[in-house]
């Protein structure tokens, strides 16, 4: 057989891909890793006692909405990742640019704060176990998400497992949060970044060997 009758044969019965489809798989994947990171949070962590008063301290919302601002940054850089030549443009720069804002926020409390005062101000009483809760209520998004990516066509399979990651992190830090009793900036600015940090490094080493066509 000739390659011309062969590639001819090939495209047979070909349609273009819907539009979106990207967006709508990889909200599906998001829809059902979300309802088991909120499993892990209520069966093994359960809710800040004092949430309803939280919600009206401003640093709550701070470590609330930074991560949530990355994971949505990340999104779009996933959906863009998940498609052959589609440029990521500026979602690089909405997932770095949260991290950036929290550690100018550290490093005004830090250097405003008393001597004796910081080390407590950036350890807390849960630094142990932060950065691998937030990795584990991660994991389902993280999981969810690569699952979706497989069924796409990603040419740079590191960069999208790591913009996985950060999707997943994003989404396992918020979630996290709601249990979390933290609520300084140098805190923030390193466990949260680290636990978010810890499925993106995870996501660009399996990327390549779980995303490859």
């Amino acid at each position: 057989m000739k390659t011309d009758d062969l590639v001819a044969m090939l495209a047979t019965g070909a349609l273009p891909a819907p539009r979106r489809a990207a967006g709508r798989r990889l909200a599906l994947a998001l829809l059902a890793g979300l309802p088991l990171s909120f499993a892990i949070l209520f069966t093994e962590y359960g809710l800040r006692r004092d949430l309803v008063q939280a919600m009206f301290w401003p640093m709550f919302w701070v470590k609330v909405l930074f991560p949530l601002c990355i994971a949505a940054a990340a999104f779009v850089a996933v959906q863009r990742l998940a498609r052959p030549g589609v440029p990521v443009r500026r979602a690089w720069v909405g997932i770095a640019a949260p991290v950036l804002a929290v550690w100018v926020m550290a490093a005004l409390a830090w250097f405003n704060a008393p001597a004796e005062e910081r080390m407590p101000l950036l350890m807390g009483e849960s630094w142990r176990v932060c950065a691998v809760s937030i990795g584990l209520m991660a994991l389902p998004v993280f999981a969810a998400a690569l699952l979706a990516l497989k069924g796409l066509a990603p040419t740079r399979p590191a960069l999208a497992g790591a913009a996985a990651g950060a999707l997943a992190g994003g989404v396992g830090a918020a979630v996290y949060a709601l249990h979390c009793m933290e609520l300084t900036a140098p805190f923030l600015a390193v466990w949260y970044v680290s636990g978010i940090g810890l499925p993106v490094l995870v996501g660009a080493v399996l990327g390549p060997r779980l995303l490859r066509w």
